[in-house]
Parts: C-alpha cells; sequence; structure tokens
C-alpha cells in the first residue's frame, strides 16, 4: 500500500463502510507494515494551565462561558510540571504533553516559561508535544528552536459541523495554525471527537481534511466525547464501540504512518473494546489518572492492559 494523500471522500467513505471484520483486518495488516507490531507508545498529558478559557467549544469543560465542576487555575509552576514530567516517565511515558487552556498564544512571560519547560523535559530524552492554542509562524518557531517535537491543534469535525460545535474561531483559524507548525519544522498531531451529534459524513469529512495533509499528521487522536455536566452536549449518548473501531481503522487505511491514538473516553470501555481498537490499528494511549480534567486508566492499569495484550512500549523518538 502506497503513502498518498489524494483521497476522495467517496473512497474514504467505502473504506469506512466496508464489512467489520474485514476492515479490521485490513487496517491492522496495514498496521505491520508502517509499524512494530504489538508496539504502543505510551503518552501522559499534563494541564499546565486550566480552565477560564474564552472560546465556546460545546463539548468542553475548560470554557469560562459553562458551568461546570472545572475550576480556572493559573499557569503552573514549573517545578510542579517537571515533577509531574518526570513520574510519567517513570511510569513509562515516552511522549509527555503539555496542555494550556489558552484561545491562543500570546508573547509573554508565560509564554517563556512554557519554552523553559519543554527544554526541560525534553532534556529527559522524552518527546514533548503541546496544545496551547492557535499560533503564529514567530511562536511555532520559538517552540521548535526550545526542542518541541510535536503540536497538537485538533480540527475536531468536519468543517461542515464545526460551527455547531464552534462558533468563536472559525475552522481556516486551525488549519493556519497547523500551516505554522509545519512551516517550522514540528511534527503535527491532530485529530478529532466522535459523538457529539456529528453524522457519518461528518466523520469521514474530518478524515478527509487529515488524510489530505502533505505530509499527514504524525499522529491522530480519535476522542470519544465524555458528555460533562453543564456543558451544551451534557446529554449526548455514548456511541457504540463499532463507531470507534471504524474511525480508527479508516484513520490507519489512509494515514499509514500516523500514531492513531485512543485519547478521550477510554475509561469507560472495556478491555476487550479496547483489544478491538488496536486490533484496528490504535498503537498509542494517554495514560495516567486524568486526561486534562477528564478522569482516565492510571498507569497501573495500563500496564497490567498490555501485559495481557502482550503489547509493548514503543520508545521515544521511533519514528526518526
Amino acid at each position: 500500500m502506497n503513502y498518498r494523500s489524494h483521497w476522495t471522500k467517496e473512497e474514504i467513505r467505502a473504506i469506512h463502510d466496508s464489512p467489520l471484520l474485514d476492515l479490521v483486518y485490513r487496517a491492522g495488516s496495514v498496521t505491520r507494515i508502517y509499524h512494530a507490531a504489538n508496539q504502543v507508545q505510551v503518552c501522559s498529558l499534563i494541564s499546565i494551565k486550566t480552565g477560564g478559557c474564552p472560546e465556546d467549544c460545546k463539548y468542553c469543560p475548560q470554557s469560562a462561558r459553562y458551568q461546570t465542576n472545572v475550576n480556572a487555575t493559573p499557569l503552573m509552576q514549573e517545578q510542579e510540571v517537571i515533577d509531574l514530567a518526570q513520574e510519567a516517565i517513570a511510569n513509562g511515558a515516552t511522549r509527555v504533553c503539555l496542555g494550556a487552556a489558552w484561545r491562543s498564544v500570546r508573547d509573554s512571560a508565560q509564554f517563556d516559561l512554557v519554552l523553559k519547560m519543554i527544554r526541560q523535559i525534553t532534556d529527559m530524552g522524552v518527546e514533548v508535544c503541546c496544545t496551547l492554542g492557535m499560533l503564529t509562524e514567530s511562536q511555532a518557531k520559538k517552540l521548535k528552536d526550545a526542542g518541541l517535537y510535536a503540536y497538537n491543534h485538533n480540527l475536531d469535525t468536519s468543517p461542515e459541523f464545526y460551527s455547531s460545535i464552534t462558533t468563536t474561531r472559525r475552522y481556516e483559524d486551525r488549519l493556519k495554525t497547523l500551516d505554522a507548525v509545519e512551516k517550522a519544522g514540528i511534527s503535527v498531531c491532530c485529530g478529532g471527537i466522535i459523538g457529539m451529534g456529528e453524522s457519518i459524513e461528518d466523520r469521514i469529512g474530518l478524515i478527509y481534511m487529515l488524510a489530505r495533509r502533505n505530509p499527514h499528521p504524525e499522529s491522530v487522536p480519535i476522542n470519544l466525547l465524555i458528555p460533562v455536566q453543564g456543558t451544551p452536549l451534557q446529554e449526548r449518548q455514548s456511541v457504540p464501540i463499532w463507531d470507534m473501531v471504524r474511525m480508527v481503522a479508516t484513520a490507519r487505511i489512509t494515514m499509514p504512518k500516523a500514531m492513531v491514538r485512543l485519547s478521550a473516553g477510554r475509561l469507560e470501555r472495556s478491555l476487550e473494546e479496547q483489544a478491538l481498537c488496536f486490533l484496528a490499528g490504535a498503537n498509542s494511549i494517554f495514560s495516567g489518572e486524568k486526561l486534562l480534567t477528564r478522569p482516565n486508566p492510571d498507569f497501573d492499569e495500563d500496564e497490567k492492559m498490555l501485559k495481557l495484550f502482550g503489547l509493548t512500549q514503543r520508545p521515544a523518538f521511533a519514528a526518526l
């Protein structure tokens, strides 16, 4: 199978809708062509600045517009972040992600402090990823110079459904940030969320936007919506695991070299359901008791799961 970035929506839909067991087999076969078999990367996400975001993303408890159980906190102290990173690395994480609930990065003492954190954690021998909101090209260059390996900026859904979820920024703003990240030579981490009320066509549209990028994103997180009390999507029912399996497999087949990450919503899924996702091409997880503000399987649980499945941990910088 050749790497390509000229997929059509019709081709992607045909993959997505193919018989489920055939789809899982095909995706698993693609994984073994492009990645070490039975190897999964363990990532850890540290929320270095929580809540108080001015955006109106309907799924997000960190929005200042909604009354949720998330309290806004200032940027964490440098040593606290370093200590959490060291703990995550000791527990097997080979990628440490730093997340701040900002609409966009501002050139400030806070940004300078984040750059300092990146340098220190990179020196520990792991991949460092950040998700800080929208970026300019000059800010992306500063992140690259600090040693940043990857930058996460999710598209969330299709261009057509996006305005139903977020109105405080445009889809084009998201794409502009991805372009700035790419131009700086930083790996792109970009995925989306399912279960927000989108159609199958919207899910295809998301994959289409990702798989048409050249190069493809280095990592593609697939999130299951976690409905949070106080947000506009609080009443959404969870989608069947088959929906997740189809999205993981479609991402794997269309973007064969990408790390496909099981992200939010994993805690609510059984070991059997997670095993299906690994069979369908997922080869990365976020581990640790919290994923930003939501509960997540802790390192001990995940270590037992990986051992049960016979999966080994992917080392840092394996893609280089």
